[in-house]
Order: C-alpha cells, then structure tokens, then sequence
C-alpha cells in the first residue's frame, strides 16, 4: 500500500502557478471593466463645436461672427472669446441664443460694427444680448455670437488667416478663418 502513494502525484508546482495566475488576471479584468462600466455612464463629456466662422473688415472696423454648439452632455459656460489670440471685452460680444428645436440654415450674416451698439440689438429677425459676463450654455444649445471691433484686426489683414478661440471652464476650443471683406 505505501507503493500505491509513493508514486502518485498531484499538479506540478508549474501547472499550480499558472491556474493562479490565470484566475487572478481574469478576476482582475472582470473587476477593471465593471469600475470603467461604472464611471463612463455616470460621466459626461464636454464637446463644443464652432462654425460659420467669419472675420469681415472694412474702414469703420471689424466684426468676427460665428455659431457655438454644445455637442456634450453637460451644461458649460463660456468665459471667454479670443480673436487672433487676443481676449475680447465682453461688452463686445453680442449673442443670440437659439430656441431649442430649432433648425439652423444658412451661414452667419454679414454685420457692420455700426450696427452693433446697445445692450440688445435686433439684426436679421433675431435679437443679439450685448454680454456683460461668462455666457451659459445648456447641453445641445446652439449660440450666435458676433465680436464687435476686435483690437488686433485692421484693414490689412484682408486675407489673412485668422483664429477664433472659444474658452470654457475645462477647455478651449479654436478656429481658423480668414479675414474677408465687409463691404461687397
């Protein structure tokens, strides 16, 4: 009888060692995808996204306009609006806030500076508030914005490739343009 136990054995130490591991890096992987599962549906991203970009110049000045659209999931707040990196006062920033469930079509209208003084002006059947600090903008709105006179843009520029950048609380968002003509 002591014959029969001498020569039977169990798994090899080897064998041992890998069924271990195999089960601690499946046990792992499951735990890794259940905590990303977790955290990604309860997070929401931010995505903003500029369009109708347009910079006009002319002698009595320039106008920058172009259109915002919070793609995200989450409400943001732009705080501030740069043209050829330099920053714009916000009482010359003129926005008009798209009604939800409204289709846009077309392109931005072209705007004098002229027309743009006041705390609202009513341009092309819409009325632009001029903004006096961060503008909110709730997940899936749309904003119009125009930037009267920014300071870095002269009838030289005609032309000329130019950015517009868009600053929210975690992020910023740039364009390029060019410089076009305001009178036709």
């Amino acid at each position: 009888m002591a014959r029969l136990f001498k020569y039977k054995r169990g798994l090899s130490q080897v064998v041992t060692t890998l069924i271990i591991l195999v089960v601690a890096v499946l046990l792992t992987s499951v735990v890794t995808y259940y905590a990303t599962n977790i955290t990604m549906t309860r997070t929401q991203q931010e995505e903003v996204r500029i369009t109708k970009q347009h910079i006009w110049v002319n002698v009595t000045g320039a106008v920058a306009g172009f259109k915002i659209h919070n793609l995200g999931g989450r409400d943001i707040l732009v705080d501030k609006i740069e043209v050829r990196s330099v920053d714009n006062s916000w009482s010359s920033v003129y926005y008009y806030r798209l009604p939800s469930g409204t289709e846009v079509i077309g392109d931005m209208n072209i705007t004098s500076p002229n027309k743009l003084n006041g705390t609202s002006v009513t341009l092309y059947g819409r009325t632009y508030n001029q903004s006096q600090r961060d503008i909110p903008l709730a997940s899936g709105g749309v904003l119009f914005v125009y930037v009267k006179n920014p300071s870095n843009i002269a009838l030289d520029d005609l032309g000329t490739a130019c950015s517009i950048t868009v600053f929210t609380v975690n992020g910023q968002y740039i364009v390029e343009t060019m410089v076009e003509s305001l009178t036709p």
